[in-house]
């Protein structure tokens, strides 16, 4: 653990710099929470202009505190701030928060600034710039100016929250608060000079408080940084929960390939998170609701949902929505059904369907108690979601105890959804352990969240290369479609047989050598999307393909200017589904990316993408890339079509991964679009290849 990051977060001595007497201005407001959260360690203000600040003795600069506070709290603006940070590094403080704005985010002139701030610091680490701070509600330590600590209490809990924006935190502390989830620490990161998001996921991993990690993420300067630490805290036992704002960026790159269009910027987070184990928010509501179910530490072993109501419309609303996301909600086997029967006098009780109608449930909290206890010790369920409805209101404690009594006995998860507006039930039962939602949407968000945490599994250690493959023989740049397959056959990935030829005479030979139809393409270096100019002709006969190689002449160089004098005459490849993999290098990473291909590759978007691990992906880690796409029934034989060999097809996923991780930064793209899959036992080919090796 960071002793510095350990000594920040719970400071047995704090400086504010630049604080005011007057409580109601910003600067005046870290002194006043201090007190009023009854942080138990010393406060030293500094301030020239006062004697006493918040009833404790002023200092007029940092050389004349008693000793070298642990933490300092800077409050002067942008132009004075580095000159605290330097007195105070000078002193021997730990680390620094810096609240100022004005700093890269304004430009030039801020950049060196921030950069000014840096240097004043030396060893002593810093939070922010342009940051609100941080709270820590396990130990009562509020080292912020957010208004949100107006607020008379918190509720103390296991989540911790790291959050790129100041207002965000100040947003979260309030809304966690008004719902009764319980938060650990709160830290705004904002300009990240020196500590950033991935340092605080670090800490937290090692945080007894904290056992789920809740972010608010704009971008990540460090990506091996944060892929470390999250990696560290999902191999802990802690989930993290990202909410990535930014998606709606047009992230795709410019690229020569398909793939740099296709692998955009929003979706390399998502390959990344899927990576390390965090689960993405998609909704700023589900970056506190998915972290309060995932702190329960319940799973859901399968997606069978009991949902038990006192009001049908309600009961219904939440059974749509879990049955949109892939959740089953069967109805009551024989012996549930019996045992809820049981439970109450008449014929009251609908128990032949789900959701399970209890009459009068919401009125007899020993009704209701009983019925959710049944329900989870039902072996035809694997999680239960209580409605409370408006009956509920008349005793909103009796509800939340007979919901909260039931919870021993049972590892299923058993959530509420509050069907009024009653946000005073809903405070009660996450205050009891029990995530409450006001949204029949945000519990299927916190099932799924639970069912993806549970199935994550550590990324295996793929075997890499036995022995190197050389590729010094290329030209650097980009290659052309015959020397771009020639690289991939290398490294095990089959491709189809072609001749490369000038003219028409040599175009007629290699046609007859391959025997019947054909396909004919312009070989070029420069030119990556050969049938958008016309350079591709596909099943063509020897007797036609001289004249049809001298119209594509004709053809592209109306269109590009550029007059072809090669060309590949390939064997035409018939009866497999066409696939693109691809290559993609990103600020974030290397990733494979994998998707339905051929020309309409870029207008299906039917693609998956993986971080690329040191040594390639591993056989596993290809099928389900393959597994994921929302055309893999295609391969698996959908609606009478033949099976694909799909072995073959992970083994080219695998070699081509390997033959990626084995070029590291020398290669800089690289595609094959398309890689035909065959039936089952005729292997795989590649048919079009484009890849870029760096100078």
């Amino acid at each position: 653990m960071n002793d510095a990051i350990a000594r920040l977060l719970k400071p047995r001595s704090v400086a504010v710099i630049g604080a005011s007497a007057d409580p109601a201005k910003t600067a005046g407001r870290p002194v006043a929470y201090l007190t009023k959260h009854g942080f138990k360690g010393v406060i030293y203000p500094v301030n020239p202009r006062a004697a006493e600040i918040g009833g404790l003795k002023s200092y007029p600069d940092v050389q004349s505190l008693p000793e070298a506070p642990e933490v300092g709290i800077v409050l002067l603006g942008a132009e004075r701030a580095h000159e605290a940070v330097r007195e105070l590094a000078a002193r021997g403080t730990s680390a620094a928060i810096v609240l100022a704005s004005g700093y890269t985010e304004v430009g030039e002139e801020g950049a060196r600034r921030q950069q000014q701030l840096l240097e004043a610091a030396g060893s002593m680490r810093i939070l922010g710039p342009n940051t609100i701070g941080l709270v820590n509600l396990t130990d009562n330590i509020t080292l912020s100016a957010t208004g949100a600590l107006e607020m008379e209490g918190f509720e103390a809990g296991h989540i911790g929250v790291v959050s790129q924006s100041g207002g965000i935190l100040g947003a979260l502390l309030s809304r966690a608060a008004a719902r009764g989830i319980g938060l650990s620490k709160l830290v705004s990161t904002s300009n990240e000079v020196d500590l950033d998001l991935a340092d605080f996921v670090d800490h937290l991993a090692d945080d007894e408080a904290t056992s789920v990690i809740a972010l608010y993420m704009e971008g990540l300067r460090n990506p091996a940084k944060f892929r470390a630490a999250a990696l560290k805290a999902a191999q802990k036992g802690k989930p993290v929960v990202v909410f990535k704002v930014g998606r709606s960026e047009a992230g795709a790159t410019a690229a020569v390939s398909h793939t740099g269009a296709l692998a955009g910027a929003d979706r390399m987070y998502d390959a990344l998170f899927r990576e390390v184990g965090a689960i993405r928010a998609q909704s700023f509501a589900d970056l506190l609701d998915i972290p309060a179910a995932l702190a329960t530490a319940r799973v859901p072993h399968g997606r069978r949902v009991a949902v038990l109501t006192s009001t049908g419309g309600a009961g219904t609303l939440v059974a749509d929505s879990l049955g949109t996301a892939g959740f089953e909600t069967p109805a009551p086997d024989a012996a549930t059904a019996a045992a809820l029967r049981a439970l109450q006098s008449g014929e009251h009780a609908v128990l032949d369907r789900n959701p399970i109608d209890v009459t009068l449930a919401g009125l007899q909290p020993a009704l209701l108690r009983g019925a959710i206890k049944a329900l989870l010790a039902s072996p035809s369920y694997d999680a239960v979601v209580v409605i409370v409805g408006s009956s509920g209101l008349a005793m909103p404690d009796l509800m939340a105890d007979a919901i909260h009594a039931s919870l021993p006995g049972s590892d299923k998860p058993l959530l509420a959804f509050v069907s009024p507006h009653a946000p005073g039930i809903a405070s009660l039962l996450n205050q009891r352990g029990v995530p409450a939602f006001m949204a029949p949407e945000s519990c299927t968000s916190a099932l799924a969240a639970m069912r993806e945490r549970a199935l994550w599994v550590a990324p295996a250690a793929a075997s890499a290369l036995s022995a190197p493959i050389p590729v010094d023989d290329l030209p650097r740049g980009s290659l052309d479609e015959a020397q771009a397959k020639q690289l991939f056959a290398r490294f095990g990935v089959p491709c189809v047989r072609e001749h490369i030829v000038s003219g028409a005479e040599q175009a007629v030979q290699a046609a007859e050598e391959l025997g019947g139809a054909v396909v004919l393409k312009i070989l070029s270096s420069e030119i990556t999307h050969k049938s958008d100019v016309g350079g591709v002709a596909v099943d063509v006969g020897a007797e036609q393909i001289g004249a049809r190689l001298e119209c594509m002449v004709g053809e592209v160089e109306s269109r590009t200017g550029m007059r072809p004098r090669q060309f590949l005459v390939q064997e035409m490849v018939r009866g497999g589904v066409e696939l693109i993999l691809g290559f993609h290098r990103d600020p974030l990473g290397c990733a494979v990316l994998l998707g339905m291909g051929g020309v309409t590759a870029e207008l299906l978007k039917d693609t998956t993408l993986r971080m690329l691990p040191p040594g390639g992906l591993s056989r596993e880690e290809a099928l389900a890339l393959v597994r994921e796409l929302k055309t893999w029934p295609l391969l698996d034989g959908f609606r009478g079509r033949p099976m694909c060999d799909v072995e073959a097809l992970v083994s080219a996923i695998v070699c081509f991964s390997q033959m990626a991780a084995a070029l590291g930064d020398r290669l800089l793209e690289a595609e094959i679009n398309p890689i035909f899959v065959l039936p089952r036992g005729q292997g795989v080919r590649a048919a079009d290849g484009v890849a870029v090796l760096a100078p």
